[in-house]
């Protein structure tokens, strides 16, 4: 019989003996921002994945608007089925590329927990009312770092700290497991949207340009496994780095029906004609509480003794579901009914 105390040192084994020497190994881990007693079951990275599974944070990501506000229907994404489709992607490339199934998985599950309500029109509205940008990804990091556990956060490794921070903008992960889930929250986002998109009578499968039919393919399916396939087979040792990458073709036709969403979904009428009322409402609930301070939840009130009022009006609103937003501004400025005694 297996003790408890060395299960956790044989999955750290087993990694060196199945994973690529590019792989990031969890007995490598540059560790937490605390120090902790290793579990003894599970190695850092899963236990980082667990953590995140279990937050607050993660399980308000079913009520929040992935691109369609408040969609009529029970197929289309939210930001908790966007997270998973992420997930089952990056963990196929993955194993197919001998990398950290568990790190990969980590970071996906984590990547998006910093989105607002209301999907980007919660970051314009937060941008433009606090004259800062708000970034969802620094705000991933910051659930995680901070504002999880009622101030103690979730004290993730350094690597999957990296990974959330890193899927998008401009700075690339440091961990090859990292920049999969990177191409991952891309090629997932890109073939759901346009599902949803056609789900929603936005556009048909026929209204995307033949030049990228003719790559990717005519079908959700066929698109992720092109681009999936794609993936793998291109990524590489490049000395002593990991690249993973599209091919060209790949990555020429991927980017351009990216950019074909963009004119014809991600600024579609049907699709955003109720994001302007969207940012509206968050504004005059950052702006309620801006004068109401002390009608903060008692957990964000103390976040003032280290923040600014900006940025704990910012974490409260970010927080928020889209339902919790919409009812919560209900609650504040709409009329109730009365009776005369």
């Amino acid at each position: 019989m297996v003790t408890p105390g060395t299960i956790r040192e044989q999955l750290e084994q087993r990694e060196h003996l199945l994973l690529s020497p590019y792989a990031t190994f969890s007995d490598q881990s540059k560790g937490r921002l605390r120090a902790e007693e290793p579990c003894p079951v599970r190695t850092c990275f899963q236990r980082d994945r667990d953590r995140i599974l279990h937050s607050k944070a993660f399980r308000r990501l079913k009520h929040k608007t992935q691109v369609f506000l408040s969609p009529d229907g029970d197929h289309y994404r939210t930001r908790l089925t966007h997270t998973l489709e992420v997930a089952q992607i990056a963990r196929t490339v993955a194993r197919a590329l001998g990398l950290n199934e568990d790190l990969t998985e980590a970071i996906a599950l984590g990547h998006d927990l910093g989105h607002t309500p209301f999907g980007h029109a919660g970051e314009r509205a937060l941008t433009e009312i606090t004259g800062k940008p708000f970034r969802h990804n620094e705000h991933s990091l910051r659930i995680a770092d901070v504002l999880e556990k009622r101030g103690k956060g979730l004290n993730l490794t350094a690597e999957v700290r990296d990974g959330i921070l890193c899927h998008t903008g401009e700075t690339e992960a440091g961990t090859p497991e990292g920049r999969l889930v990177r191409y991952s929250d891309r090629i997932a986002y890109i073939n759901h949207d346009i599902d949803d998109a056609i789900r929603g009578g936005v556009l048909s499968e026929w209204d995307i340009p033949a030049e990228y039919r003719s790559v990717l393919g005519t079908s959700t399916s066929k698109r992720i496994n092109f681009l999936v396939c794609d993936l793998i087979e291109s990524s590489r040792p490049e000395g002593e780095r990991f690249l993973v990458t599209l091919s060209p073709e790949g990555d020429r036709a991927m980017m351009g029906l990216r950019s074909f969403l963009f004119e014809n979904v991600y600024t579609n009428p049907v699709a955003k004609g109720e994001e302007r009322k969207a940012e509206d409402l968050l504004k005059q609930l950052y702006c309620y509480y801006e004068k109401n301070v002390d009608k903060l939840p008692s957990v964000y009130l103390e976040r003032l003794e280290q923040d600014e009022l900006s940025v704990v009006l910012c974490d409260f609103i970010a927080g928020m579901s889209d339902r919790f937003a919409v009812e919560l501004f209900k609650d504040l400025f709409t009329p109730k009914s009365w009776q005369v005694l």
